[in-house]
């Protein structure tokens, strides 16, 4: 089988609607975290882990809006709004890593006002290892410098906003 992730909130290629927009920094969205579903994880998968990442953002090195790692091999979705601060809806075991917004959970789109729509790619990655020795104070650069090595297959959708 193939790694397939799926999200009931946008399809591949399409906008993300304002409710997952950041509220912040002149974003006026609902920054609620989309829902994501997979299936075909490879054999040898230990654990999962889920990144949004803006390639787009005019920073020299992207932009990290959310991760979250250590979420358990049985789980096969993660539901809108499942980021939320002091109720997580997330996997038991799962843990958010720190944006680029400075704090962790999810933070969503807010491109400079005037760029084109920039991409948001949400990757689901397949892992051999039960956990990654990483905490919620963990940035969204070693979040991914771990992942590189401990990706079996990994599955995404790009998504996009502008303002």
């Amino acid at each position: 089988m193939t790694l397939t992730l799926t999200s009931p909130n946008f399809a591949d290629g399409a906008t993300i609607a304002e409710i997952h927009a950041f509220g912040g920094f002149g974003c006026t969205g609902g920054n609620v975290s989309p829902g994501f579903a997979w299936s075909g994880a490879p054999e040898g998968t230990k654990s999962f882990a889920l990144t949004g990442y803006d390639p787009d953002a005019p920073t020299g090195s992207g932009w990290w809006h959310w991760t979250v790692f250590n979420i358990p091999a049985g789980a096969s979705r993660v539901d809108e709004g499942a980021s939320h601060p002091g109720k997580s809806g997330l996997p038991a075991g799962a843990v958010e890593g720190r944006t680029d917004f400075g704090v962790a959970g999810y933070g969503g789109p807010c491109p400079p006002e005037g760029d084109k729509p920039h991409r948001y790619i949400f990757t689901l990655h397949a892992l051999k290892e039960e956990s990654l020795p990483l905490n919620a104070d963990s940035p969204g650069a070693q979040v991914g410098y771990y992942l590189h090595f401990a990706t079996i297959e990994k599955a995404s959708i790009t998504a996009y906003y502008g303002r």
